[in-house]
């Protein structure tokens, strides 16, 4: 089972990212509460104020603007009429369709004690229903004998490589430092096997005792550069808050956390023996998520404060905010869930991608003043940046757009690099979108690698299929990409595809 958790997909390039409770999850005292007043409209270029001033000399953060906040008129999922909550839900717009997992009570674990449920949607206003018809599917509870026998919740699901992850908090029972954090994979999302024997990959470190019994829970992944990044609460780490409250991070090219782990320090990543070490939290804050930005170069970590959920930015080593923080408004009851691509990314805009990000969550609500809580879409734009006037920011924005090349063919962006293809309804079929001018930025950018008219494809049944294009072997999923550049397709064994070296994938995330 080890192997199939430990795959490496290729990595982005060093240079473009250095850019300059009670039970496990029941509303418990890792659970802050805000009143369900009356909805705040969005106000154009609001944001909070800066919590203190720059020093002389530091850089000074980015007031973004933000606008079309919008929301649903009512609840967007929810489980069973008889569930008495529904909350810390994980978002994927997952190949054209959006998927959500969240924490519920169906009567599925044994004990009784939260399950995990699963619910899509064509528009993330809804409606959602389980792959069973119902509102939602329950896919994941507590396993008899395991450190989550009673409680699985607080689901953070990524993609990577083609395989799901699935980092949750566990707990056996209603005890003290009870939680803990467990990792279960699939090859679809809906049915899970736990790894690392069912044992937890992080435990509460137990370094401080605040009256807070919580322990470690609440995780959030995302998946960049090559390494898997994971956000948490420990309420007993040495750097948390006085009330427990605190995100702490690791990161690591390994899923499970078992080696090769850094973790977030005073000054920034440190190697570490294992994953126990406690020094620094990135928000005080419970119940958070966090995605990448491609477009800002950054970390956005959403989490609950009285206006409803704040984004908090941070560079990708954790050592400036370069942005003002931005407030999706509204009611709350629990932690959001970001609307994020499979890798745990911010979705890119397709109308503009280089000065537009849009910030969609879904976080539970309160129906009535004592009611079951049920789950809300919320969201706004950002823009006032320009990330296309820098070409590093250029590369990481447009990845999987194509514009106009120099000599009448069409550049692909694909990790990083340039590939040229000859024929636009080709370029068109691999891209987010065929840009109508090109980015300057880019000029200097290295073309890598050339797709010709008429060039064989190869494919393999575990495989896929794919071209062979300055010795490497680049895949891509459709089918018709082959039919449109005039290709013939030549079959071969797993084996022979394996002898290639591995170029990126032509497809776009999705």
């Amino acid at each position: 089972m080890r192997s199939t958790h430990r795959r490496r997909p290729a990595a982005l390039s060093a240079t473009l990212l250095g850019l300059t409770v009670l039970a496990a999850c029941t509303t418990s005292e890792a659970s802050p509460q805000a009143d369900d007043g009356p909805e705040i409209e969005v106000v154009p270029g609001k944001t909070p104020s800066p919590s203190a001033k720059p020093e002389e000399g530091e850089p000074v953060a980015l007031r973004l603007t933000t606008s079309r906040g919008r929301k649903s008129s009512g609840t967007v999922a929810a489980g069973g009429d008889d569930a008495p909550y529904n909350y810390a839900p994980s978002v994927l717009l997952d190949d054209g369709r959006y998927r959500m997992w969240w924490c519920s009570q169906l009567g599925v674990a044994r004990p009784a004690g939260d399950d995990i449920l699963l619910a899509e949607a064509r528009s993330i206003r809804g409606p959602f229903a389980g792959p069973d018809g119902r509102r939602g599917t329950p896919i994941f509870s507590g396993r008899r004998g395991g450190f989550d026998a009673m409680h699985t919740c607080d689901p953070s699901v990524i993609r990577v490589a083609g395989l799901y992850y699935m980092y949750y908090t566990g707990a056996a029972g209603d005890h003290d430092h009870g939680n803990a954090i467990g990792l279960a994979t699939s090859h679809d999302g809906r049915s899970w096997t736990r790894v690392n024997d069912g044992k937890p990959i992080v435990r509460s470190a137990r370094q401080v005792s605040n009256g807070n019994t919580y322990g470690a829970g609440q995780p959030s992944a995302l998946y960049l550069g090559g390494k898997f990044y994971l956000m948490f609460t420990d309420t007993t780490g040495r750097g948390t808050g006085h009330n427990g409250a605190g995100q702490f991070v690791l990161r690591s090219p390994d899923a499970t956390f078992a080696e090769d782990v850094e973790v977030l320090g005073p000054d920034g990543f440190e190697p570490v023996s294992d994953t126990s070490a406690r020094e620094r939290v990135i928000v005080d804050a419970f119940s958070a998520d966090w995605m990448w930005v491609d477009s800002l170069a950054a970390f956005a970590v959403a989490h609950e404060t009285r206006e409803g959920t704040t984004i908090t930015f941070w560079d990708i080593e954790f050592r400036t905010n370069p942005y003002e923080p931005v407030v999706v408004p509204g009611v709350w009851r629990e932690g959001p869930g970001l609307v994020r691509r499979p890798d745990g990314h911010a979705v890119v805009s397709t109308a503009d991608p280089c000065g537009t990000v849009a910030i969609d969550l879904v976080r539970a609500t309160r129906q009535g003043r004592f009611g079951p809580s049920d789950l809300r879409y919320f969201g706004l734009d950002v823009s006032g940046f320009d990330a296309c006037s820098d070409k590093g920011r250029a590369l990481l924005a447009l990845d999987g757009f194509a514009m106009p090349s120099p000599q009448r063919t069409i550049d692909l962006v694909v990790k990083g690099a340039l590939v040229r293809i000859d024929r636009r309804s080709v370029a068109e079929k691999l891209a987010v979108r065929v840009l109508d001018r090109r980015v300057p930025a880019l000029d200097d950018v290295e073309v890598v690698a050339r797709l010709r008219p008429g060039i064989e494809a190869i494919a393999a049944p575990g495989r896929g299929t794919g071209f062979v294009l300055d010795d490497k072997l680049w895949r891509f999923a459709s089918a018709e990409v082959a039919t449109l550049n005039s290709s013939s397709l030549y079959q071969m064994s797993d084996e022979s595809w394996d002898g290639y070296e591995r170029g990126p994938d032509l497809d776009p995330p999705r």
